[in-house]
């Protein structure tokens, strides 16, 4: 890869979030990177759990020099953005996150996204807001420092550790880290659509990325009508492949075979990856 391609695809991404609403789906390894560049997505992002899932590992249990081999395999996979899920920076201090982030920049990301959870479990699931403001503005100094336009997403956790307001907490924290250079704003778990508007609208004018990783009754065009500029699944691509693994398994291990066969076949999938392969 040259840095001229590196900053296409820079560029390519950062012009999704100018208008309207996309979807970037989560892999979780080079086969799932590539089959959904084949369904024609204009970009990726990782998934903290799914890849660990991948590796036998439960979620936040990966180190950071896992992850960083990972998102070069994801990014050498296909010709699309990628947008790292880079958790908490895998460190407490600003200087340790900017560095951290400064070799995640290497890795020819598109996108990082720096959440304010600190992955501990007990009372203090979150870090105070000035300690996140300034592990956010560590992260934005980092990719500044390298030249290169990689976008910052500033994830506010407060849904997801069930804070006692998490809404309001959410807009607190998200202004916060736009302020501190955050390009794209992030809070995983909420789903009410006047908690998803009111977050829209506290972020303006800058993209607000919605996870679904849920069963919805929404389509991307009702997310687009909320004002949700970009949309991803977190770990719930993996999640479905698993949950089929284990149907399918747990067949055999009954001695059945019914549908344990009922997929796409090795036919279709070796296409694809064929065809991937000659480019």
């Amino acid at each position: 890869m040259t840095s001229q391609q590196y900053s296409a695809r820079r560029a390519a991404f950062r012009k999704l979030h100018q208008s309207g609403c996309f979807m970037l789906p989560n892999p979780y390894d080079v086969g799932t990177a590539i089959y959904l560049k084949h369904l024609g997505f204009k970009a990726l992002a990782s998934t903290s759990s799914g890849f660990a899932f991948s590796r036998g590992l439960p979620d936040h249990a990966v180190t950071r020099d896992m992850v960083l081999a990972h998102l070069r395999e994801l990014v050498a996979a296909t010709d699309l953005p990628v947008n790292a899920d880079y958790e908490h920076g895998y460190a407490d201090t600003p200087e340790q996150v900017a560095e951290n982030v400064r070799l995640a920049v290497q890795t020819g990301i598109a996108g990082v996204s720096i959440e304010d959870s600190t992955n501990k479990a007990g009372s203090k699931p979150l870090y105070e807001l000035a300690e996140a403001v300034n592990r956010m503005r560590a992260a934005r100094a980092a990719i500044d420092a390298t030249g290169e336009d990689v976008m910052l997403i500033g994830r506010a956790e407060c849904f997801l550790v069930g804070h006692e307001d998490p809404l309001n907490e959410s807009i607190r924290r998200l202004q916060a880290y736009a302020d501190a250079g955050a390009d794209c704003l992030y809070a995983p778990a909420v789903r009410k659509r006047e908690d998803i508007a009111a977050l829209v609208k506290a972020i303006a004018p800058k993209p607000f990325n919605l996870l679904v990783g849920f069963a919805s009754e929404h389509t991307l065009d009702d997310y687009a009508a909320m004002g949700v500029r970009r949309i991803s699944i977190g770990g719930a691509l993996a999640g479905a492949a698993l949950s089929a693994f284990a149907r399918a398994a747990r067949e055999l291990k009954e001695g059945r075979f019914g549908g344990f066969a009922q997929n796409e076949g090795n036919a279709a999938f070796n296409k694809v990856f064929a065809d991937a392969a000659k480019r």
